[in-house]
């Protein structure tokens, strides 16, 4: 694979460049440029440049409004409602999150409910922002069915995402984000790009067979859920979560209003925010960094996320996939 080195800088305005050709305005385009240039700097390489071409399929076809702006309700004083209106969902995230903060700290626990969104970037962004503001997130999304549940050869669900995070004043937040299947499909689809091969169990190829190839998992293939019946399980909370409870798409129904044009589908998404502070009271960080104190003294142990938060400390150059760069540059003329 031949790679080009850009700035973190080049990364943005590239991403900002593509977008704004592309349909968004301004404030779209530099929140998402944003987003992307953040996930290649923290190594997040998966929902970085490489989604790009994507969001811009969903904006040429009509199905995003890169222009639109996300109407934001208070239902009650801890639950936040949010019609998306096509919007992509950073979008969403940054006009909603600021009101779910400000109702977790006023109530101790504030629910988020999006929908009619369209959400392909990574999750991590959203719970590590509630978390530096002193408080407990969880998140979770569903998307178009690409695994299939425990037993089954046929995909059910999305890759089902979640994402965790607890906050730590003074220090970086611990925060995991993962899919619920045994690999997030863009990691499947850039292993595909790159020529690797994938761990046994990943997924099934079209005829139902255990493969180690990306590309028969990708192309027509099914993913499998991590852990068998206890990823299927989980992966079962998220479409009622991110589907039912907040009043959107479970993944097949998604899959059947979607035009399939490449880009994100519209879908929901549920964010939960807990302030530890009204809970459990002055002292809980200091309890709590007696745990990770004994959980990083372990060998062979890294809290999540650390990884991420080090690769942010490298602002140099990053290393891009250059036929990537070549596809993105030609959507942007």
């Amino acid at each position: 694979m031949t790679t080009i080195l850009l700035t973190l800088d080049e990364i943005n305005d590239l991403a900002k460049k593509t977008l704004l050709a592309n349909g968004c305005d301004d404030e779209t385009g530099s929140i998402l440029a944003d987003l992307i240039m953040n996930a290649e700097r923290d190594g997040s390489l998966a929902h970085g440049l490489f989604r790009l071409p994507a969001y811009v399929a969903g904006l040429k076809s009509g199905k995003i409004n890169g222009k639109a702006r996300p109407e934001v309700k208070k239902v009650s004083p801890s639950v936040i409602k949010v019609l998306g209106n096509n919007c992509l969902a950073p979008m969403v995230l940054n006009k909603s999150l600021p009101e779910l903060i400000k109702a977790a700290k006023e109530n101790g626990v504030a629910v988020l409910a999006i929908t009619n969104s369209h959400h392909m970037a990574a999750m991590w962004p959203e719970t590590e922002a509630v978390a530096e503001e002193g408080l407990v997130a969880f998140a979770c999304t569903s998307y178009k069915p690409s695994v299939a549940p425990a037993g089954a050869t046929k995909p059910l669900f999305g890759t089902n995402p979640i994402s965790f995070a607890w906050p730590r004043p003074g220090k970086t937040p611990v925060v995991y984000d993962m899919a619920t299947a045994s690999m997030a499909m863009g990691e499947v689809q850039v292993a595909k790009r790159e020529g690797h091969k994938v761990p046994l169990g990943t997924g099934l190829t079209k005829d139902g067979k255990e493969t180690t190839d990306p590309g028969e998992i990708a192309d027509g293939g099914v993913l499998l859920p991590f852990g068998g019946y206890k990823g299927s399980a989980i992966a079962m909370m998220v479409e009622l979560l991110a589907g039912a409870l907040v009043g959107d798409n479970f993944s097949f129904e998604t899959a059947a209003k979607d035009n399939n044009d490449g880009g994100p589908p519209s879908g929901g998404e549920f964010i939960l925010a807990i302030s530890p502070e009204k809970i459990a009271g002055l002292g809980w960080d200091k309890h709590a960094d007696q745990f990770f104190k004994k959980m990083s003294d372990m060998n062979g142990v890294r809290l999540p996320g650390a990884r991420r938060h080090q690769n942010r400390l490298n602002t140099k150059s990053r290393k891009i996939n250059e036929d990537l760069i070549k596809k993105i540059k030609n959507l942007s003329k």
